[in-house]
């Protein structure tokens, strides 16, 4: 049998509810004030889901280093590769959310629901973004021993010789792999895909001209593409690089999808105050934009971005859902 509260007793019971409620706001919101206000107060990890040595672990150790030396307080860099990244980014996912774990990540983040099964995380779910720290552009290249001068030369002698011209990326669904896939979709051409154990691996393989070409990240590649050891055809993203202005981007020779690109971004655990989440995210920003900050990320060829934690979660969104188009019109999947 139910009972029926007599009109003005339920409005009062609703008006406190609701006055509960706001008030619980409140406190929540002044505790996450007070915790800002003494963040940080202890030991700040910054977890790199690769190997020491890269473009993610060094700019890591340039923000880290940056931010001690701000806010006076010790922040280390811990590697936890593994799973192609998916292992550090698990460990952050399902760390307490305080805002002393801190992850770099790449792209492979955003990439990896389209290119996986089944994931222990889900990135919009479990992670925070902070901050994106730069933008990591993949060139397509080709060995200076071959006489092939630019895209179309590349796509007419892949045409002339199907299946027979090998192209390397380094590493299987990655986005020099994707960039491959499309560009052989795009241009109706059959290459044999090389994929290499990273980036290293593969440019000493265009430097013998093992491979006809190549599509490898900037950070490895610039200084061989700069003594004219490999030629660059093309560039991914929206737009050239200052690094190779002569240098047309895949869009513009009338191939799309390749605006999207790869990038460094910071993330926190889900839940992290809102108030902890713009603190840093503000400082990261702050040291990304600072002469020191341009000039050491711009020496391992990462076009700074920086921003807010707002305007990288819309950059997320907006390159989630365009890998989530490579991926499909390509057919490439995780192994």
């Amino acid at each position: 049998m139910s009972i029926r509260l007599p009109i003005k007793f339920a409005r009062a019971a609703v008006s406190a509810a609701m006055l509960a409620g706001l008030a619980m706001t409140v406190v929540c919101a002044s505790a996450d004030r007070v915790a800002a206000q003494s963040y940080p107060d202890r030991r700040i990890t910054f977890v790199v889901p690769y190997p020491a040595g890269g473009a993610t672990d060094v700019s890591a150790r340039l923000l880290a280093s940056k931010l001690s030396e701000a806010w006076k307080q010790t922040v280390v860099v811990e590697n936890k590769s593994g799973g192609g990244g998916v292992v550090g980014n698990d460990y952050v996912a399902k760390a307490a959310p305080d805002g002393y774990t801190v992850l770099v990540a790449i792209t492979q983040i955003i990439q990896a629901p389209s290119l996986i099964a089944k994931l222990p995380y889900d990135v919009f779910k479990d992670l925070a973004p902070v901050t994106q720290v730069g933008l990591s552009t993949v060139v397509l290249v080709v060995p200076k021993a071959q006489p092939i001068k630019s895209v179309k030369e590349l796509i007419d002698h892949a045409k002339a010789n199907p299946g027979k011209v090998p192209y390397g990326s380094f590493g299987n669904a990655t986005t020099s792999h994707l960039y491959g896939e499309l560009l052989k979709k795009n241009a109706g051409i059959e290459m044999t895909h090389i994929p290499y154990r990273g980036a290293a691996p593969l440019l000493n393989d265009l430097l013998n001209n093992t491979v006809t070409a190549g599509f490898i990240d900037l950070t490895t590649g610039g200084a061989q593409i700069a003594a004219g050891k490999i030629r660059a055809l093309a560039v991914g993203g929206e737009k050239r690089r200052t690094q190779l202005p002569d240098v047309p981007t895949l869009a513009e020779l009338g191939f799309p999808g390749f605006e999207a690109e790869g990038w460094v971004g910071v993330f926190v655990p889900a839940g992290t105050p809102k108030d902890i989440v713009t603190k840093l995210s503000a400082e990261l920003a702050r040291i990304i934009a600072s002469p020191e900050g341009i000039a050491g990320l711009e020496a391992v060829s990462l076009m700074p971005v920086g921003g807010t934690a707002e305007a990288f979660e819309a950059a997320l969104r907006r390159d989630t859902a365009r890998w989530a188009d490579v991926v499909k019109a390509t057919g490439v999947k995780s192994e």
